[in-house]
């Protein structure tokens, strides 16, 4: 530049008549400053969305954490309820087959008292037949004997008045 400049020799001086150049730096300045704002904007938004997206979760897991819980607790009550009824049901169980077993040592002995009693019955009903038939032939005795003690009282009544008759014949005559 400097031997062309010496070529050239002398001076000019240009001047120009231009419109006012464009502040590029003034329109980046602008741009970047709207493009910040609304980086922050968006960042804000999004950190906002997050918090409470993050909180909801949250409200969600504690919600959750405490239906678990309660769940693992009502388990642990179920649990322990079916153990004691499973108990209840094996000692009830236990005494119901006692009880058969009572119920059936009884209805043991009953059975033999009541053919023992039977048996008595049957020899007292027997004896009473007899007792019947033996009153019957002594009723049936009596009453021939009876009938023999009218007849012969009637005799002895005719015979007195036969020898009443006759000591009165006699003590007459």
């Amino acid at each position: 530049m400097t031997a062309l400049r010496g070529q050239v020799g002398g001076e000019i001086s240009v001047e120009m008549d231009a419109a006012p150049g464009i502040d590029l730096t003034k329109i980046l300045a602008e741009m970047r400053e709207q493009y910040e704002s609304l980086a922050e904007k968006n960042r804000r938004d999004a950190e906002q969305w997050f918090f409470s997206k993050t909180e909801e979760l949250n409200r969600e897991v504690a919600i959750n954490t405490e239906q678990l819980q309660s769940g693992k607790t009502e388990i642990t009550e179920l649990r322990r309820t079916i153990q004691s009824l499973e108990i209840d049901l094996q000692s009830q169980l236990s005494t119901k087959a006692a009880l058969e077993g009572t119920l059936a040592d009884t209805e043991a002995r009953y059975g033999t008292q009541l053919a023992q009693l039977q048996m008595l019955i049957t020899g007292v009903e027997e004896q009473l037949a007899e007792l019947r038939c033996d009153m019957e032939r002594q009723n049936h005795e009596y009453r021939v004997l009876l009938d023999v003690k009218c007849r012969l009282e009637q005799e002895i009544a005719t015979y007195r008045r036969l020898l009443e008759g006759e000591d009165a014949q006699c003590v007459r005559g």
